[in-house]
């Protein structure tokens, strides 16, 4: 998804943004670019805080959230919910209903571990939760440091993404009664157990759902 094409972002979250495409310049002399060939440098400037010192740790955290935020809703699609107002729990949802705080992961990005005082999951809608579970199952082991890196976790996130596209369009042709396989290979789609046609419709939209423990 071409950047030019997505509204935006939130004026706070663009200073957010803006400010950490800086602090990486001053830092390394390299300029982040709002895509994924540059994302590892904001890994590496990651991998430079220290993280031994929780306030330094929130703030770089806020402002590099605020960067991978962008990063994902330009390529993805999705939009931010800043209805809180504590910046480290806006939320970036995607239009699958899958939703994360990007501050949580980039706080765990520095210190390489989950915290208990941010949100480090991905979480979606009810109704399409146990398809991400399932999703996040089956990808392949992978290195601690690739793990909680934002490489890793925007790897993770197209993934989980594609997955509930081809969910959402298969759930729509069943909805119109068309046959399996009319459009919808469905060879990577999970399918969970008790997960029938007659479930009550969720809003995926509006990534009000609590967090679940997806990792």
């Amino acid at each position: 998804m071409e950047s030019s094409s997505v509204a935006a972002a939130p004026p706070r979250v663009a200073e957010l943004a803006r400010a950490t495409v800086e602090y990486v310049r001053r830092a390394i002399g390299l300029e982040l670019t709002y895509d994924s060939d540059t994302l590892p440098l904001l890994d590496h400037y990651l991998r430079s805080v220290p993280a031994e010192q929780p306030a330094t740790v929130e703030l770089v955290a806020t402002t590099s959230g605020a960067y991978f935020g962008e990063v994902v809703r330009r390529l993805l699609g999705g939009r931010w919910d800043t209805s809180s107002d504590d910046v480290t729990e806006w939320r970036m949802v995607l239009p699958t209903g899958v939703h994360f705080s990007p501050a949580g992961f980039a706080a765990a990005a520095i210190v390489r571990a989950d915290l208990d005082d941010l949100d480090t999951t991905i979480d979606a809608p009810p109704r399409m939760r146990p398809f991400v579970e399932q999703t996040l199952a089956r990808m392949s082991d992978v290195t601690e440091d690739d793990y909680y890196s934002l490489c890793g976790r925007l790897d993770t996130l197209e993934h989980v993404h594609e997955v509930l596209v081809a969910v959402a369009a298969k759930m729509m042709g069943k909805e119109r009664g068309e046959e399996p396989g009319d459009g919808v290979t469905g060879e990577d789609e999970p399918e969970p157990d008790g997960q029938g046609d007659d479930r009550e419709d969720d809003d995926g939209g509006d990534g009000d759902a609590g967090p679940a423990p997806l990792n």
